[in-house]
């Protein structure tokens, strides 16, 4: 609930700090005193717009301050603060500041943590419920009446979100594989081309490498064809360098013996035939691995030629073929596979749809139950309230099916009738908003046990009634707030004051030019002296001391 509100230079307002306590609390003061001030105040907290015409006079920035206490911070609260990164310790207030300066731009702040304004729009609606005579939020907005009708009724929503996902699942894995099938299909005759192609080529992960290097061979064996061959007629015959060599060899042999410079030079001779015969023999090497054999060069070329072509045509690289291959056999393979998982999928969608379908049905059913009850339990508030003409009834309307969701098949709306033969209309379209206020007065009363925002407020909810509704009004506030827990009421009648248990008089004085609004928490005095002004007026007389009194003893 709402526990402070420190209020600093808005408008009339130069410094305020207000306390509340649980249960009814009515705020009064003439016309004109200043109470859409403190309104206009909480607003800025929930996240309304920040306009600088809210700044005191000759202030810099205006600020606002509002403390609410749980006794466990509600889930969606604490779920939208963490998606914030705010932290609050457990048993902590939460504490909402908003600064606006003069000359435009607001800050906001969560227990000293920088927050957004769109984060504290938020939280609001479970802060504080506000209802005015032009009230477009809460209750009047129709978004929130099947919520609140399915609290009434007891809808086991949780059963059916459960059925919806679970169809939602179905659904999409169905779609996924249909998709893939199709696909598939789409593909399958270019696939069987392709894979023909590839398994004519039937390409060997390494092939490319093991055919370059060969080629490589065979094209350096193609450069130095010439000249191996000039090295070969060379060294072959017998007058080639190498038998020259061996001769002149034999005929040194035969004379070494007679000098020892002939048989140094017999051994030179040796190794030079040695090495001679050695290089022969490296030459006849290279020639046999350098061999070129046009033929063979010109069918690695095209081996070549051929997969790497199939490479570029299917976007990857010639050792990929291979798996491509096999993924293409696979996805073959899909088509025939797929159909059989189809039909599964299909029977598992169905059956999915079947048991949504049962669920929104009793969910269905649950809502009309719950709507006859309510709209009754409303119509028994109607008369009291001086709107015994009126009728209230929870409109439920079938959705086509693509508009079905995890709420189920039903549109939820409140209408009205204010005049006999009058059509039913929404909420929003009432005239008067007096009668509005009253409206949602009965529907919260009916509705109290559902639960809702930490504060309501009905600002001027009692507008042009007095006597017994005003009355009923306020036995009605007072057992709404026993059962909430807070309600604030900015009141005109004194039998609605009356009610409070808390009272706060909005007073506006001037000194010069300067003019202030402050508030006061009334004791029993005051509160008699404050009930018997708004019973007689300008002059409090002993009559409307009197009148106050039996109306504060009566409570």
């Amino acid at each position: 609930m709402l526990t402070r509100l420190s209020i600093r230079n808005i408008v009339l307002i130069e410094a305020l700090d207000l306390s509340f306590a649980r249960g009814l609390g009515v705020l009064t003061g003439e016309t004109g005193a200043g109470k859409s001030i403190l309104l206009d105040a909480l607003g800025l907290v929930l996240g309304d717009r920040a306009e600088t015409s809210l700044v005191r006079a000759g202030e810099d920035k205006a600020s606002v301050t509002a403390s609410f206490e749980f006794a466990a911070l509600p889930a969606g609260i604490a779920a939208a603060l963490d998606e914030a990164d705010i932290a609050i310790e457990p048993g902590e207030p939460l504490l909402i500041r908003r600064q606006v300066k003069a000359d435009g731009g607001s800050k906001a702040f969560i227990n000293d943590q920088p927050a957004s304004v769109a984060l504290l729009r938020e939280l609001a609606p479970a802060l504080v419920e506000l209802h005015g005579q032009h009230d477009d939020r809460g209750l009047v907005n129709p978004r929130g009446h099947r919520l609140l009708l399915d609290r009434f009724a007891g809808t086991d929503t949780a059963g059916l979100e459960r059925a919806y996902a679970e169809w939602a699942r179905s659904e999409a894995q169905l779609a996924e594989a249909r998709g893939a099938v199709e696909q598939a299909k789409a593909d399958q005759d270019l696939l069987i081309a392709h894979l023909a192609e590839l398994a004519a080529l039937e390409p060997v992960a390494g092939e490319e490498a093991r055919l370059a290097g060969a080629r490589a061979d065979m094209q350096k064996g193609e450069k130095l064809s010439d000249d191996l061959e000039t090295l070969r007629h060379l060294w072959d015959g017998s007058d080639s360098p190498l038998a020259s060599l061996r001769v002149a060899a034999r005929k040194l042999d035969r004379i070494a013996d007679q000098h020892a410079l002939l048989a140094e030079a017999l051994a030179a001779l040796d190794r030079a035939v040695i090495e001679a015969t050695e290089a022969e023999d490296k030459l006849r090497a290279a020639a046999e691995a350098l061999v070129h054999d046009p033929h063979e060069l010109e069918r690695a070329e095209t081996r070549l030629f051929e997969l790497r072509a199939a490479a570029r045509k299917h976007r990857c690289e010639v050792d990929d073929l291979p798996e491509l291959m096999r993924t293409m056999r696979a996805r073959l393979d899909a088509i025939e596979g797929g159909e059989a998982q189809l039909d599964a999928l299909e029977a598992a969608a169905k059956e999915a749809r079947t048991a949504y379908v049962a669920a929104a049905e009793a969910a269905h059913a649950a809502r009309v139950a719950g709507a006859a009850r309510l709209d009754a339990a409303v119509a028994a508030e109607l008369a009291p309230l001086k709107l015994d003409a009126a009728r209230f009834r929870t409109a439920i309307t079938s959705l086509p099916e693509e508009r079905w969701t995890a709420h189920g098949m039903d549109a939820v709306e409140f209408l009205i009738a204010t005049n006999p033969g009058a059509d039913f209309a929404p909420l929003g379209k009432i005239a008067s908003g007096g009668e509005l206020s009253r409206f949602i007065l009965a529907l919260k009363v009916a509705l109290a046990e559902q639960g809702g925002a930490a504060t309501i407020i009905f600002d001027e909810i009692d507008r042009g009634v007095g006597g017994a509704v005003a009355s009923a009004i306020g036995e009605r506030l007072a057992r709404l707030a026993s059962q909430e827990g807070q309600l604030l009421a900015v009141t005109h009648s004194p039998q609605v004051a009356a009610r409070g248990g808390q009272h706060y008089l909005i007073a506006k004085a001037s000194s010069g030019i300067v003019t202030k609004t402050s508030v006061v928490l009334l004791d029993q005095a005051g509160r008699q002296e404050e009930i018997a002004r708004m019973l007689s007026g300008a002059e409090v007389t002993p009559e409307a001391r009197a009148q106050a009194d039996r109306l504060l003893e009566g409570v």
